[in-house]
């Protein structure tokens, strides 16, 4: 059985001030959704033979009237006085001019269309949006950064345990530059309007025009700090249009600063610009907000901490009956140790495959925007920075989630009454859960009053179903090995003395191919009073 990595992040001091209300990045269409816009592509397709079939059979009407009338007129010019002498033709042509012209017309003023654009209107509620288009772009920037993938891979579609050819064309890179560029985000400017530029270099064909590459391709360039490879590609765009509205004034502005960098260095000599082509690692990407950034990649690309062997003996596998629980005496749990500071435990065949096809077929029409707990007021509320799918299912709506909340609750010995709704998310393309701990801190008082029931104990994540490639979990800098379909992995949140275990701040890294549904169970404290006793230290 193939084993997912999960990275789980070593938070740093600075680290603790950070939110409950971690960054969940997708974009609107997880891949459940996304297979039905498939077919309705597919529906609009056939829809779309159906007019270009009628429009040819109209076309074919009106050919056949052209051809018939072209013969009558050829006659009847010839000698018109000669035509007209006989009274069929004099008849005829009355009625030609009175009936079949306008039996003509109205061939000619039928709209096919009408079926199409129907269809149409129907699913156009259904279609993404410029924000969803905006999304799977960042998508697979966000891949290329995580996973260290070149522009020209993802063009080719060469991707790590991908089988199906899927390319960028040279507009597809172009469109995927310009979104970056609108978002001031440069460096990605740079590295896909440079692979529109190679694969245009190339003989692509492409609607684009080159001018408009480079424009977009030597701005981006200069905000990146290029002075001499921006004025490189501005003399190349003058060159091929030399009446452009911006390149000019560009040109000039670009020389004049460098000759001012030169002069402060004390340098009379302009360095050419590289010879060398445009690519990942060119040019540092810019610090964003996350700190952590460049370790959390690390990790999910499997460079974490390795589990030594010392570390290993002291982790062990072994049936686990809930104390006697009479349910688990017959099929105990297989309960293997992933970790030992923090203790993290993996239950195997913690779901059926009939329990996770009913948990999907529950979801499925209830997926709904992601909403985050605000920290300050906990009132659940939307965020632009969580932009996936979830629902919420209740154990009374099915004997199924009765079922897994109850087999939650034998394996854990914590009670599941107080605990929140099971949540079941589905990751698309590029999904990610970006590091954060599950439990309120200090200076979120008031990230769970309104529910009543105390700070988030512990955490029991279930995987419903992965069929993906690209897909680590991280805790404390290690990567941890979580299997998929039906496992499940479960660790406390909090110390016996109510205190947050700040080793547990974890992440879910991009999901680089394919799909992933999760099921969360968070624990909360209220209830568990005789179940997991207060303790006075820190120590678990």
């Amino acid at each position: 059985e193939v084993c997912v990595r999960e990275p789980f992040i070593f938070p740093d001091n600075e680290t603790k001030a950070y939110s409950t209300m971690a960054l969940f990045f997708s974009f609107h269409f997880p891949l459940g959704q996304m297979t039905d816009l498939i077919y309705t592509e597919k529906e609009l397709v056939q829809s779309l033979k159906e007019y270009i079939q009628a429009e040819e059979s109209k076309l074919a009407a009106v050919k056949s009237w052209a051809n018939k009338l072209d013969v009558l007129t050829l006659a009847s010019t010839s000698d018109p006085e000669v035509y007209l002498a006989h009274p069929v033709n004099a008849y005829k042509l009355m009625k030609r001019l009175n009936t079949e012209w306008s039996e003509l017309e109205s061939l000619v003023l039928q709209d096919p269309s009408d079926g199409f654009i129907s269809n149409m209107t129907v699913h156009r509620q259904y279609f993404p949006d410029e924000e969803d288009e905006k999304g799977a772009a960042k998508a697979l920037m966000r891949l290329q950064d995580t996973y260290k993938l070149d522009s020209e891979s993802f063009s080719k579609g060469k991707l790590p345990g991908v089988h199906h050819n899927a390319i960028l064309t040279v507009d597809d890179c172009y469109d995927m530059g310009k979104t970056a560029y609108n978002e001031a985000d440069y460096y990605h400017a740079v590295l896909w309007m440079q692979q529109a530029l190679r694969q245009m270099d190339a003989g692509e064909e492409h609607v684009v025009s080159k001018a408009d590459v480079l424009d977009y391709l030597s701005y981006s360039v200069y905000q990146m700090g290029d002075l001499p490879r921006a004025i490189e590609l501005t003399r190349r765009l003058v060159a091929i249009d030399s009446s452009h509205q911006r390149a000019g004034g560009n040109l000039r502005y670009f020389e004049k600063l460098l000759s001012k960098q030169l002069k402060e260095l004390n340098q009379e000599v302009q360095e050419p610009a590289t010879e060398e082509p445009i690519q990942l690692g060119t040019y540092k990407r810019p610090k964003d907000y996350l700190p952590e950034r460049e370790i959390y990649e690390g990790l999910c690309r499997g460079e974490g901490v390795k589990m030594t062997s010392a570390r290993r003996s002291r982790l062990y596998c072994r049936y686990h009956d809930g104390n006697r629980n009479p349910r688990l005496l017959l099929q105990p749990m297989k309960e293997e140790d992933e970790w030992d500071s923090p203790h993290i435990v993996r239950y195997l065949n913690a779901l059926s495959d009939s329990e996770i096809e009913k948990i999907k077929e529950l979801a499925k029409p209830r997926l709904a925007r992601a909403t985050v707990r605000d920290p300050k007021t906990g009132i659940l509320t939307t965020a632009n920075y969580r932009v996936s799918k979830s629902a919420w299912l209740e154990g009374e709506e099915d004997p199924v989630i009765e079922r897994v909340n109850q087999r939650i609750e034998d394996i854990t010995g914590l009670t599941t009454q107080t605990a929140e709704l099971l949540q079941i998310a589905n990751y698309g393309v590029g999904g990610q859960y970006e590091p954060h701990f599950d439990f309120s801190r200090k200076d979120e008082p008031d990230a769970f009053k309104t529910l009543g029931t105390g700070n988030r104990v512990a955490t029991f994540l279930n995987y419903v179903s992965m069929r993906i490639h690209g897909d680590l979990y991280v805790l404390n800098r290690y990567v941890s090995s979580v299997c998929p379909q039906g496992t499940a992995v479960f660790w406390y949140n909090l110390f016996r003395s109510g205190e947050g275990d700040y080793r547990t701040r974890h992440a879910a890294c991009p999901v680089l191919v394919g799909c992933k549904w999760v099921s969360n169970k968070w624990i909360h404290e209220r209830g568990q009073e005789f179940r997991r006793p207060c303790g006075l230290t820190e120590v678990d």
